[in-house]
């Protein structure tokens, strides 16, 4: 089965690429890093399944998913499971949800294999309109639990974000949960809109700010609800304005 991964992240199509070689069922892949080269390459080489990412600059995979021939078998790749709706509502054979392990890509490429060999009938026209129809999630994200599998953490509990590395700790007292992003990507997202970046390390949610007090230098400290202090770099403070 020849296979097209997109993916807008080089790291990402390469641990796909990696993992891929690992399974006799496909045969090629074909990497493309945004919505119009998958569609250029889509229609030089046809493979019959593809591996999507959603969050991509221009149109998203959702998007792509529409333009891509109604025969070919899509799954979905993201960190974000808000738009799990919307995947399926696109008749998606499956969802992937970074980071995930061979295991769980070999089910992937197994039911897209699966799929292929016979493809619903295309209903392209209902697709499109429940994509803009559909209403969004309200803002969490997801957190891995020590037990296995994950959890979604609602942010309005989070009251500030820590960078640790590639990871990021999500405070919400009295719990701190560990997530496998940088703080820029976390920012970056349009769920994280009420936290503001204070510091190279952290950010906090707005609505969880009690107290602000000057201190020497230009910089600041911030009290949250729970008591916890934080301070305010020179360079960020105006972001407090």
């Amino acid at each position: 089965m020849k296979l097209l991964v997109v993916d807008d992240e080089p790291p990402a199509r390469a641990k796909l690429r990696r993992l891929l070689a690992q399974l006799p069922a496909v045969s090629a892949v074909i990497e493309a890093g945004d919505a119009d080269e998958a569609l250029s390459l889509a229609a030089q080489h046809s493979p019959e399944a593809a591996i999507l990412d959603i969050q991509m600059p221009g149109r998203s995979g959702l998007e792509l998913a529409l333009d891509l021939p109604a025969a070919m078998a899509c799954a979905f790749s993201t960190a974000f499971d808000q738009y799990a709706v919307q995947a399926f509502e696109l008749n998606a054979v499956d969802y992937l949800l970074k980071p995930f392990t061979a295991e769980r890509l070999a089910q992937t490429v197994l039911r897209l294999q699966q799929r292929a060999a016979a493809p619903p009938a295309p209903q392209r026209g209902a697709l499109l309109t429940a994509l803009q129809q559909l209403q969004p999630v309200p803002a969490h994200w997801l957190v891995p639990q020590r037990s296995g599998g994950l959890k979604r953490l609602a942010l309005a509990e989070v009251e500030w974000v820590a960078a640790a590395d590639n990871y990021i700790e999500l405070h919400a007292p009295p719990a701190c949960h560990l997530a496998r992003h940088t703080l820029a990507d976390f920012l970056a997202h349009a769920n994280a809109a009420g936290f503001v970046r204070v510091h190279r390390s952290h950010a906090v949610n707005a609505a969880h700010i009690v107290a602000i007090a000057a201190l020497p230098r230009g910089e600041a400290e911030l009290t949250l609800r729970s008591g916890q202090r934080l301070r305010v770099s020179r360079g960020h403070r105006a972001n407090l304005v």
